[in-house]
């Protein structure tokens, strides 16, 4: 599943599909318009290497005059999600993850 950020208000499931059909069967689009812009989607891809390649692909691609932001997501609970990253050589970091342990290392440096 593909978290798809930075997306214009009027977006449609369709728009979505039309980004990234070209990275492999898509499974389901499930689009997101908030009362504060901007919107998002998640992608579903049958293939969880389709679903990197679009990352890869269209992670910082201009569409409609903003910058998209393309990232795996993955359900933590019944209704968290957190954000992973792909790194440039091709492993998984978990961001919310990797921000607690930044956060404890702060207050470890302001403890001293």
């Amino acid at each position: 599943r593909v978290y798809v950020g930075n997306l214009p208000a009027d977006i449609r499931p369709k728009d979505v599909e039309d980004l990234f059909w070209k990275y492999g069967k898509i499974r389901d689009v499930d689009c997101k318009t908030p009362s504060r812009p901007p919107a998002f989607a998640f992608v579903t891809f049958e293939n969880y290497n389709d679903a990197l390649e679009a990352i890869k692909g269209r992670d910082g691609v201009l569409f409609e005059g903003q910058r998209l932001r393309v990232e795996l997501a993955s359900h933590q609970g019944a209704d968290s999600l957190s954000a992973v990253s792909i790194t440039r050589n091709g492993g998984v970091v978990d961001v919310e993850k990797s921000r607690s342990r930044e956060r404890e290392r702060d207050r470890g440096d302001r403890d001293r």
